[in-house]
């Protein structure tokens, strides 16, 4: 059974930077994609990264340049790397594994954690 679990978010200032991390178990982390997703309330969840097996990232337009996803597969872990914050970033971030193994670019992202608040004041 996949378990994701994602940390790392919190209350920040317009213009400042975090870290999220998400950890994964349950497969061999080096050959699934890793994404993350974001839900601000009242909309639906959105793409906002990926990253594939062979480390091949994925962004959304909204955040191009400003996130970087990377992995490490010795930890098991993904990270998002998100600088120069803004107040329309804020959301409950997600990270998820993709369903099935070497896609690339991933095709369903399956496995969910419960994701983590991310709040960027103005």
């Amino acid at each position: 059974q996949v378990q994701v679990a994602e940390s790392g978010g919190g209350l920040v200032q317009a213009g400042d930077s975090l870290r999220l991390s998400c950890i994964a178990s349950g497969r061999t982390f080096s050959s699934y994609a890793m994404g993350w997703f974001r839900q601000a309330p009242g909309k639906d969840r959105e793409f906002v990264a990926s990253i594939t097996w062979r480390d091949r990232a994925y962004y959304a337009d909204s955040v191009m340049g400003r996130f970087t996803i990377s992995r490490d597969n010795a930890k098991n872990t993904v990270y998002l790397q998100m600088n120069s914050l803004k107040p329309e970033d804020t959301a409950v971030y997600y990270c998820a594994q993709d369903s099935i193994s070497y896609n690339d670019p991933p095709v369903e992202f399956s496995s969910w954690g419960q994701g983590t608040q991310v709040t960027v004041s103005s």
